[in-house]
């Protein structure tokens, strides 16, 4: 970083909150994907006052700033592509405010998504995405990238409980947009607006969330295909049926085995394998749903149902789904987990065309995921050194976008857009939507510093 912009970024932050040591550029190169870069610096902050600064600094200079959560997205949107500053907003991590009167909660950005539910337990309340990297991701990535998880079927995705920001622009200008209230027409929409920027647009420096009343008790059933017709058929009846269960899970076949092949849960080989659970606040209204989704179990001809009776069957039955990630990113050097989402009555044909695809690539592709919002998660599983796989890898990538898009279907569910399918980004948005996305972007960032190179928004050459 050159000397004056080394020494001005010191006087805003302070010279403990600067680096540019060699273990911390390598630790904000990369993400939880498979791309990096160094940037030129780091720093961490505390204030909004000092991210206005930062960026009113940035933008008169032309440096681009990367800002950064825990860095657990999977798309590299927080892989700092052009160089620059990358902001950590980890030290941000204050819960402001809880009001359960008013059911919301004010947070910072750098706040880990469970610390905020340990602090909503004690008052029956919780933030219901429950994203899988709940544990260490921040809630101001879960904005930026709109999060999603386990029971995104019956509560939607971190969009839905946002009720207002504080958020700094490019310029160095910050402001407050959304409110306190359950709603609110006034006005534009900003606040979603910047749900789902991936920081291309501003830097989130506050967070007013809603929050829900826990559900007191849960059922949970299985069961085992040997169709995937027969699995998207009861997926998609379970979720016309009335009954809208708080998680519906699918495990494929290659995740089946190799779960087998890496652990001692020993569970049956078949192509699908669908996990239910439903929420309420008494046992007889959660036994009454559970009961319906094994009706439509029942009526699909499944291999195998199970009911768990107790919480030790209940984490038994969630055992498999839980180790999923972990027990696939074992098995290659390197693998890539794709979000591809459908429509509920397309899910059977895009599982279906994803054990096409690994057929035509030859190479492995297991699958899990919420399929009870048709977001399934294709894990491509490949050798990083050999320059061969990751070609086949490449091209898998691709048709699984294509498959997705064909079937009135979306490239990313919940991880994002980032650098991994910014070049896809023309396969679902027309020529019209993405004029429209990069004039957006150009009028709040006319000198293109914020997170530069994600989302396919940076200006098209004319050239």
């Amino acid at each position: 970083m050159e000397a004056r912009i080394r020494e001005m970024l010191k006087q805003v932050v302070g010279e403990e909150n600067y680096t540019e040591n060699l273990i911390d550029m390598v630790s904000f190169s990369y993400d939880a994907s498979e791309h990096s870069h160094r940037p030129g610096c780091g720093l961490w902050v505390q204030t909004a006052g000092q991210v206005s600064e930062i960026l009113e600094m940035a933008n008169r200079e032309g440096i681009p700033v990367i800002p950064r959560g825990a860095g657990t997205g999977l798309s590299g949107m927080a892989v700092p592509i052009q160089g620059g500053i990358v902001l950590d907003l980890n030290h941000m991590n204050k819960i402001l405010e809880i009001s359960i009167e008013d059911r919301l909660a004010v947070v910072q950005p750098g706040v880990v998504y469970a610390d905020l539910e340990r602090a909503l337990a004690p008052y029956g309340f919780f933030f219901p995405p429950d994203p899988a990297s709940g544990t260490v991701s921040t809630l101001g990535g879960n904005v930026a990238t709109n999060a999603g998880g386990l029971k995104g079927a019956k509560y939607g995705t971190t969009r839905d409980y946002v009720l207002g920001l504080e958020v700094v622009l490019p310029d160095g200008r910050i402001m407050k947009t959304g409110s306190r209230t359950m709603k609110s027409v006034s006005g534009f929409d900003l606040a979603r607006l910047f749900v789902g920027s991936e920081g291309t647009l501003g830097v989130v420096t506050e967070i007013t969330l809603k929050i829900n009343p826990r559900p007191t008790a849960t059922s949970a059933a299985l069961a085992t295909f040997d169709d995937l017709e027969d699995a998207g058929r009861a997926i998609s009846q379970i979720m016309y049926s009335g009954i809208i269960p708080s998680a519906l899970e699918i495990l494929g076949r290659h995740t089946l085995e190799a779960i087998n092949q890496n652990t001692d849960l020993r569970l049956p080989e078949v192509d699908a394998m669908l996990l239910a659970e439903t929420d309420g606040y008494t046992l007889e209204e959660t036994s009454y749903q559970i009961e319906k989704v094994i009706e439509v179990f029942e009526k699909n001809h499944p291999k195998e149902i199970k009911r768990a009776e107790t919480e030790k069957e209940k984490e038994a039955l969630w055992a498999a789904r839980k180790s999923a990630y972990a027990v696939l990113a074992r098995i290659k050097t390197n693998f890539v987990l794709e979000d591809v989402t459908v429509p509920m009555q397309r899910i059977a044909e895009l599982l279906k065309g994803i054990e096409a695809i690994s057929q035509k690539h030859q190479i492995q592709i297991a699958t899990f995921g919420h399929a009870g919002d048709g977001n399934l998660h294709p894990q491509i599983l490949y050798d990083g050194y050999d320059p061969e796989e990751v070609k086949r890898m490449e091209r898998a990538s691709a048709d699984l976008f294509n498959l997705a898009v064909d079937l009135g279907g979306t490239l990313t569910g919940e991880h994002g857009i980032g650098l991994s399918k910014a070049p896809f980004m023309t396969l679902e948005h027309d020529p019209v939507a993405m004029d429209v996305m990069r004039k957006v972007k150009r009028m709040l960032d006319p000198n293109n510093i914020l997170n530069p190179g994600k989302m396919a928004l940076d200006p098209v050459s004319s050239g």
